[in-house]
């Protein structure tokens, strides 16, 4: 199995150390080119998605992203990546546009709102769960299933081959986000 992160700005590398500690192959997806390489899965890192929408775009990478995820590519988006995959958001134009959630960007406020918990994942129990300028889905639609809830605000959600989270799994000690995503979305 192989994953695929991209590589362009933000916790790429955290992500990747997440994935060695699971036994599980990743490369850096940098340019249009690394998009045709063989992977099960691939991951939107958190960072600032403003700049890595911008970079998609100057790259041509976009267009090749969205074919491959709309054809069931799995994909996994902490924070940015979320804001990323969103088809609207409160306060600007979405992405990439493919997932039937509304996110509020930097919901939660700037650096100094930034935040520790734990909560539960559905189906993995309580999970540590790190925020750091993060977003919060405001809505969803009808094929959409919230895995996470904090505060009232949905924080983790699923549709189809995508898993978001608007919280940061690869800055906490516990790997059982990225082993749900590599399970349940990679290995069918």
């Amino acid at each position: 199995m192989k994953i695929g992160i991209l590589a362009l700005q933000g916790a790429f590398a955290e992500h990747r150390k997440k994935l060695e500690e699971l036994k599980a192959d990743s490369f850096e997806i940098r340019n249009k080119k690394d998009l045709y390489h063989d992977m099960e899965g691939i991951i939107f890192p958190g960072g600032e998605s403003t700049t890595m929408g911008k970079l998609l775009k100057d790259l041509d990478m976009l267009e090749v992203l969205k074919s491959k995820i709309k054809e069931g590519l799995p994909v996994f988006g902490t924070c940015a990546g979320m804001i990323l995959l969103a088809g609207s958001l409160e306060e600007a134009s979405p992405h990439l546009g493919l997932m039937d959630i509304t996110v509020k960007r930097n919901a939660y406020g700037r650096q100094l709102g930034s935040f520790y918990t734990e909560e539960e994942f559905k189906g993995l129990g309580r999970i540590p769960m790190t925020f750091i300028r993060s977003p919060y889905i405001t809505k969803v639609g009808k094929e959409v299933t919230v895995l996470s809830e904090v505060e009232g605000h949905i924080v983790a959600a699923e549709e189809k081959n995508m898993l978001v989270t608007s919280y940061h799994p690869e800055l906490t000690p516990s790997h059982e986000v990225h082993r749900y995503f590599i399970e349940k979305f990679c290995r069918k």
